[in-house]
């Protein structure tokens, strides 16, 4: 009996201590585990703590940030062990990952920094390499379209095609082309350096950063025909417009320009308004620049507001590479002037970014419309058609060939601009 008593009793303890530690345990993970999003603390055979918990698939909405935000938040300054936390640096890095939640490449969060560079950069004057870039997404690499002349990039030898893949031997995709573009900006007369693919090779190089007067628009008589007018512009930035008439005057004042064509090759885009205003100097005064669709039902329409200033034949020269407000221009000269297009079938950026500046210095670039070309075509991810469409002929070393007499697309256009000039005569 004695026996029985004091086996019943062993079982009663164990039964009780079991579920004492039952107890403690599921409190504990109670505890850890609000909301489910953390578990209990387990250590691995490395002896690293790591976390488990039921795990279930849940679709948070906005109305699970807050919570969430505040989880984590107790949890980081509960157990973190490190360097002192910047709060600061946190937040901001929470933003940044939140906007790149829309999956959207064209919506970006700036720090105060990087809105500083940002906004020198479209007024025309920075301190950086003097690169003109792209995402490429089909690769996700940081393409370069354009290099500035006389810019530290062109002295060492970066070329229009090579693709950033690293900045200060940190490797950057084509997704984090904004922070490699903060990094390559920073203080003048330091070094950066920029590796990028070229073909198969990787090639490292050393640049020291200044201050870049940028020109965006370069115009010339050509050679061979000094009756008509070449003019490139490469972005459409703060100053474009009123580059665009002063060059524009000074070939006026060489010759009797009677045709012009108008290169946007490799041109990525810019400022909406710089593109429509441009096209505005030879639509006539009421016709269609552009159409624009937000989240208002109605569509909101531009149209030209002056009287046009040139009157002359024109041809647009375009590429794979022409991109956003490139497009909105050479849109508008051929529906609304009657333009006609060389080139390539054009990059398909239709869609607009509307920069909003925080109190803080911070700033935000995101989608909010999209445009439709004066006869209500679309862009986005179709790009536009030229009525030519012409490559690039290469020589025997795979270059592409350039210059008035060698660059097929040039010589293209200078054909249909010379018919169009005749047949106006």
């Amino acid at each position: 009996m004695r026996n029985r008593v004091e086996e019943f009793t062993k079982t009663l303890s164990i039964i009780l201590v079991t579920a004492l530690i039952t107890f403690i345990i599921t409190t504990s993970v109670l505890i850890i585990n609000k909301g489910k999003l953390f578990g209990t603390k387990l250590i691995s055979g490395d002896g690293i703590l790591v976390t488990s918990v039921d795990s279930e698939e849940k679709n948070y909405t906005f109305d699970d940030l807050e919570q969430i935000l505040d989880q984590f938040k107790g949890l980081i300054k509960g157990e973190y062990v490190g360097e002192e936390i910047n709060e600061n640096d946190m937040i901001q890095g929470a933003i940044k990952g939140y906007v790149e939640g829309l999956g959207d490449p064209y919506s970006v969060y700036f720090t105060p920094k990087e809105m500083k560079n940002f906004m020198e950069e479209s007024e025309g004057n920075f301190v950086g390499i003097g690169v003109y870039l792209q995402l490429d997404e089909d690769k996700n690499l940081i393409r370069v379209i354009g290099v500035m002349k006389e810019s530290p990039a062109e002295e060492v030898g970066i070329k229009e095609g090579d693709y950033i893949v690293k900045v200060d031997d940190v490797e950057y995709p084509g997704d984090k082309m904004d922070e490699a573009v903060s990094i390559m900006k920073g203080k003048e007369g330091e070094k950066v350096k920029v590796t990028v693919l070229r073909g198969e090779e990787l090639k490292d190089f050393e640049i020291i950063r200044r201050r870049v007067e940028i020109q965006h628009v370069g115009a010339k008589l050509l050679d061979n025909y000094k009756n008509i007018g070449y003019i490139a512009v490469d972005e459409f930035g703060s100053v474009t417009l009123n580059q665009f008439k002063e060059e524009m005057a000074k070939i006026i004042a060489e010759g009797n320009v009677e045709g012009l064509i108008i290169d946007l090759r490799s041109n990525g885009g810019g400022i909406l308004n710089q593109a429509t205003d441009l096209a505005d100097l030879f639509v006539e005064k009421g016709k269609v620049l552009l159409i624009t669709k937000d989240k208002k039902p109605e569509e909101e329409i531009t149209k030209a507001k002056v009287d046009p200033i040139y009157s002359m034949p024109v041809v647009v020269l375009v590429n794979e590479y022409t991109a956003s407000a490139s497009e909105i221009l050479t849109a508008a000269l051929k529906e609304s002037y009657g333009a006609e297009v060389v080139g390539m079938k054009t990059y398909g950026k239709g869609v607009i970014q509307t920069l909003y500046s925080l109190s803080d210095g911070s700033g935000i670039k995101i989608t909010t419309a999209e445009y439709f070309t004066p006869e209500h075509n679309k862009i986005n991810k179709i790009g536009i058609t030229p009525d030519y469409e012409v490559d690039l002929t290469k020589d025997e070393n795979g270059n592409y060939e350039t210059g008035e007499n060698n660059d097929a697309q040039l010589l293209k256009a200078i054909e249909v601009l010379n018919k169009k000039i005749s047949s106006k005569e």
